[in-house]
């Protein structure tokens, strides 16, 4: 949950009690109380967490392993493909607990290797579209849509934008290059799968802190 939206239930919350409170007998210092508990909290949620204490609570909670499993899927789809254009994967993170931890604000992430240098020759233009799309395209692939994979798609973006090719050959390498990702993960649809339950497995959670053995 953004801060934005938290910040809009947490007020209309409020409002409803107000309007209810005289009906339900409720004394206006329990309204007062909980508007300040309300901005408190979105108070500590901002200082503390970067305003992703609402995604923390829903992935803790009984549907959360439905968004982590997502998450997963799509990570476990830039790890396959990195694996298969042998860019070195640093690290993979699932939820946004494992990501607040280190220090990044982010439900997931696959951090790679940077690139030796910033103006790239087409061919490793082309491996950076593979991996960097895969995670989008697991996500359809396996949902019918894709919910993250904004990130990527702004550092393809500036990628290619360094490189001096132009937009029209941009947008074309990068469809191939789509086609191709999607033809990998149908061919290992199986791998893809296990490997993001087994990401799954080891995403910390709020109330269960040390990752399940995988």
């Amino acid at each position: 949950m953004a801060e934005p939206l938290a910040a809009g239930i947490a007020v209309a919350l409020v409002s409803v009690l107000a309007v209810l409170a005289p009906l339900l007998g409720l004394s206006p210092w329990l309204i007062t109380l909980v508007a300040a508990l309300a901005l408190g909290s979105l108070t500590l949620d901002a200082a503390r967490f970067g305003g992703r204490g609402g995604h923390l609570l829903a992935e803790a909670l009984p549907g959360g392993q439905r968004r982590l499993r997502r998450i997963a899927v799509h990570e476990a789809g830039h790890l396959l493909i990195a694996s298969a254009e042998a860019i070195p994967v640093r690290q993979v993170l699932v939820g946004s607990l494992a990501c607040l931890r280190a220090g990044i604000s982010s439900g997931g992430c696959t951090e790679l290797e940077p690139p030796a240098a910033a103006k790239l020759p087409l061919s490793d233009l082309r491996r950076w579209s593979r991996v960097l799309q895969a995670g989008i395209v697991a996500e359809q692939l396996h949902y019918g849509q894709a919910i993250g994979g904004a990130d990527d798609r702004a550092l393809l973006g500036r990628l290619w934008g360094l490189s001096g090719h132009d937009a029209a050959t941009a947008q074309r390498e990068q469809r191939q290059a789509r086609r191709e990702v999607e033809q990998a993960l149908k061919a290992c649809e199986h791998d893809l799968l296990q490997r993001a339950e087994l990401l799954l497995l080891a995403a910390p959670r709020l109330g269960r802190t040390t990752p399940a053995a995988a």
